[in-house]
């Protein structure tokens, strides 16, 4: 049995005559830039995310420049964010003007430990904007992010790029709250892949603050508060009809694929919780993930990773190099971050898609136990200090 990382066909197949649909009114209409489809995408993803707004843009990465910048970010600001995401994240706090600094994760959730952003604002640090990335699916612990930021007088806005429907429980204010809706804004990815992906790409900023918006609908349109009349100097940022079109339809299927990645993340913590080696992911009591990748760690990863691909079941890694040791940051100086620098040496992401079977999942624990049982493997291959569980 062939298991791929992720399905990106049989949604695709399912609603083909719906996005047919869509394509074929675009074309009639000669509607392709704006207009009702965006309009009412936007409607309906901040209606989805509990906000007030939600402003359609190109990509993932515009939406989080866009954010930081529509909330006074400007030239020179400090950032600081985690360095076990994707470049994007500090790609946006670079194009924005500002300058990026990193606080590493918590070992559990791999997600900004908020004791150590505590520390670090101790410590002198001037702190503008704070990013908490919400990763693989889970949102980080907001409440002790947003009473920092309360205290130290910075803005927070969240990179919710693979969390599009994660929940958080925030104790202070015994609620539930959707991604998106806590920080002064958010950004979301529909980078294909992504639990509600674009046929390409795509990106969406949600907000409570009406001002906060429209700047950002300005920025995304080369400034203009109107045609031809530019207040401010901004970006060809804008997402098209036909994706909003095909988002919209995607978006009233997003529960049922959260819940359906929820039950497929389940099984595989029934089936490999119990495997010596393996380290499965934690979901805090306060935490409502939508699994966008499951990620276990184990001693020997790349060995894992072989055996799988060997057994025709492909599994990826995000991310093998974290940020502060990539090429494009050596010269920056951001120092050590001992927990993401152990954790990016052990993780490994197993397939995870809404239509993954019980039975797939059954292969890949298999190949998994066999791989780490074998005579060669476990005892042997574990990293110091690595946890047999967490």
């Amino acid at each position: 049995m062939q298991v791929p990382f992720l399905d990106l066909v049989t949604p695709h197949v399912e609603l083909e005559e719906e996005i047919l649909g869509v394509v074929r009114s675009a074309l009639r209409s000669g509607r392709f830039i704006g207009g009702p489809e965006v309009e009412g995408f936007e409607k309906e993803f901040a209606e989805f995310c509990r906000t007030e707004h939600a402003v359609a843009v190109s990509s993932g990465t515009d939406a989080l420049r866009f954010a930081l910048m529509a909330a006074g970010v400007k030239q020179g600001d400090i950032v600081v964010t985690v360095p076990n995401t994707f470049i994007a994240t500090t790609e946006a706090i670079t194009q924005s003007g500002a300058v990026p600094a990193f606080v590493d994760i918590d070992e559990q959730t791999y997600n900004i430990d908020p004791g150590k952003l505590r520390e670090y604002l101790q410590s002198g640090h001037r702190v503008d904007a704070v990013v908490p990335v919400h990763l693989y699916g889970q949102m980080a612990d907001m409440d002790p992010i947003l009473d920092l930021a309360d205290q130290y007088g910075f803005t927070v806005i969240e990179d919710a790029c693979q969390a599009h429907g994660a929940e958080y429980f925030s104790r202070t204010q015994n609620a539930w709250f959707k991604a998106g809706s806590m920080g002064r804004a958010a950004a979301f990815s529909f980078y294909p892949g992504k639990n509600l992906g674009a046929c390409g790409e795509g990106g969406a900023v949600t907000t409570n603050d009406p001002a906060l918006a429209q700047k950002i609908r300005m920025l995304r349109d080369h400034g203009q508060s109107r045609k031809y009349y530019h207040d401010i100097e901004g970006y060809n940022g804008r997402l098209d009809a036909i994706q909003c079109g095909l988002l919209r339809i995607k978006l009233r299927h997003l529960g049922e694929w959260n819940e359906k990645r929820r039950r497929a993340a389940a099984r595989y913590g029934e089936l490999l919780g119990s495997i010596p080696g393996v380290v499965v992911p934690l979901e805090p009591e306060w935490s409502r993930a939508v699994h966008h990748l499951y990620v276990i760690r184990v001693g020997d990863r790349d060995g894992l990773q072989s055996n799988l691909a060997a057994e025709g079941i492909s599994a990826a890694l995000h991310y093998p190099v974290p940020l502060h040791k990539q090429n494009a940051y050596a010269t920056a100086g951001f120092g050590d971050f001992p927990v993401t620098e152990k954790v990016a040496s052990e993780i490994l992401s197993l397939p995870m898609f809404p239509q993954l079977g019980a039975a797939a999942q059954q292969r890949v624990a298999e190949v998994i136990a066999r791989s780490l049982c074998s005579c060669h493997a476990t005892a042997d291959r574990l990293a110091p200090g690595f946890p047999q569980h967490i």
